[in-house]
């Protein structure tokens, strides 16, 4: 089993949809699957979960499944050539109420809103920012401006304001249906695109839980940090989720892209310090996308994130359309673990000055604490909810964490946590049988051997989530 940390969330798509292949990716360190509702219809999703399940299965490993939502398409229209090139200086109309094909002097709007949003003076960012725009006026539903950079607009390009303010809502009418359908195959996380504040989050959880009662399930929410409005709240954001993606591509338009690098370290400190799980994502690997290896800016990205203390790093177009998927899973597995290997441990520290209100969570850090200074070979964490696992995987040690739990749906959720190797065990035992259980789990795995020092957590009674009481230092006879 491997002992990378940091976890891996790679996009299924066309190029990664054959099932031998989606294995050998599974086995090469692919952690979460996740499926981007921007494509396909609701079969196609259906059918790719089905597709990670089995594959999952017969690689003998569980993976996390993420839905990610569409959010609002706040974009372009289409043009009657499909494209235009636009020139620098000359003036071009996006106008909401315009219903014929776009030409070289303007275009229609998918975002009718945008005439609302903006007004003379704001700069407008086309095309990931390749194309540069400012409002000159705003007459009736036409936004009239000055291309002050020019290039080729194509078809439902998106639009970004500068500094953000585009008020579309988070959620919409088709994220609410394409909700429904990644519950219908529980998806263990749901990411929500373009969240402004703690309300969408709280939306987006209460029509989750709605739609998965039935199944008895409740998904983790991730926030995907991606508009300007969503910086200043981040901390409120936070607390709504069950964790964030640091969404670096639209977050970069909307705020410049020289700001981006201390936003996503402050993000990810800020996740860790909450208690809450971080992604890093966006371009991680692009230039994999037609090469087999990465760019040694690439490389550099990647371990960043990972000295940063990010819970996964992500892959989008890579594995999704790119020619490499495989080599992209591989390559970024050995750059995670190089990463980890330099990392500086400073577990005393985190303690200082810390108090623990819940004995759970005492407990957690205990474990810690204690196996860290003995020198122990793992950690073991018995656990119906996967909190405790969590708490621990929000501190740097170089001892992984094995949480054992009997809920599948617990199991896949730690799959996104850092340092934390989630195992399926039975706990219908009393607890000598059980932690006697743990430790044979434990040495047919190889994870420990006779000598080896291991610190277990559980809680009495057996069973009760968020019960955790015991900590027990063992050395395997």
């Amino acid at each position: 089993m491997s002992l990378r940390a940091t976890k891996i969330v790679a996009t299924l798509g066309p190029a990664s949809s054959d099932p031998a292949l989606l294995e050998k990716m599974i086995r090469a360190g692919v952690n979460v699957v996740r499926l981007n509702f921007s494509h396909g219809k609701a079969q196609d999703h259906i059918d790719r979960a089905r597709l990670v399940r089995e594959a999952a299965s017969r690689a003998g490993r569980e993976v996390g499944i993420m839905a990610d939502l569409q959010g609002p398409k706040i974009r372009v229209g289409k043009f009657a050539d499909n494209k235009v090139q636009l020139e620098t200086g000359q003036k071009f109309v996006l106008d909401a109420s315009r219903t014929e094909p776009g030409d070289i002097n303007g275009v229609g709007l998918d975002y009718k809103e945008l005439p609302r949003d903006v007004k003379a003076g704001d700069v407008l960012l086309l095309n990931d920012g390749l194309i540069v725009m400012q409002v000159e006026a705003v007459r009736g539903e036409a936004v009239h401006a000055v291309v002050t950079m020019g290039g080729e607009l194509s078809n439902n390009k998106g639009i970004n304001k500068k500094g953000g303010g585009l008020t579309a809502p988070a959620l919409t009418a088709k994220d609410m249906d394409d909700i429904k359908t990644a519950m219908s195959f529980q998806a263990d996380y749901v990411a929500v695109s373009f969240p402004q504040n703690a309300t969408d989050m709280e939306m987006a959880r209460q029509l989750c839980n709605v739609a998965a009662a039935e199944f008895r399930h409740k998904p983790h929410l991730i926030a995907k940090i991606e508009r300007a409005e969503a910086i200043p709240r981040l901390e409120e954001i936070l607390r709504a989720s069950d964790g964030i993606m640091v969404a670096r591509g639209d977050l970069a338009i909307e705020v410049g892209n020289a700001a981006v690098p201390a936003l996503q370290k402050r993000m990810i400190k800020m996740a860790r310090e909450l208690d809450k799980t971080v992604i890093t994502a966006t371009h991680m690997m692009e230039s994999m996308i037609t090469n087999p290896v990465p760019t040694r800016a690439e490389v550099s990205d990647v371990a960043n994130a990972v000295l940063d203390g990010t819970d996964a790093v992500m892959t989008s177009a890579e594995t999704a359309a790119g020619k490499f998927p495989l080599e992209t899973v591989i390559e970024m597995a050995n750059i995670c673990a190089a990463a980890e290997a330099a990392e500086l441990v400073e577990l005393d520290s985190d303690f200082t000055g810390k108090t623990f209100a819940r004995i759970d969570q005492s407990i957690a850090m205990g474990a810690l604490f204690t196996a860290y200074h003995l020198g122990a070979k793992a950690i073991v964490a018995l656990t119906e909810s996967g909190s405790t696992a969590l708490w621990m995987s929000r501190h740097r040690i170089n001892i992984p964490i094995y949480a054992l739990t009997p809920k599948v749906a617990t199991q896949r959720k730690m799959t996104l946590y850092r340092n934390v190797r989630p195992l399926l065990m039975d706990m219908g035992q009393d607890r000598d049988t059980l932690l006697a259980e743990a430790e044979k789990h434990l040495k047919a795995r190889g994870i420990v051997k006779t000598g080896d020092i291991y610190a277990i957590t559980c809680g009495e009674p057996i069973g009760s989530p968020g019960g955790t009481n015991m900590l027990r230092i063992c050395q395997v006879s």
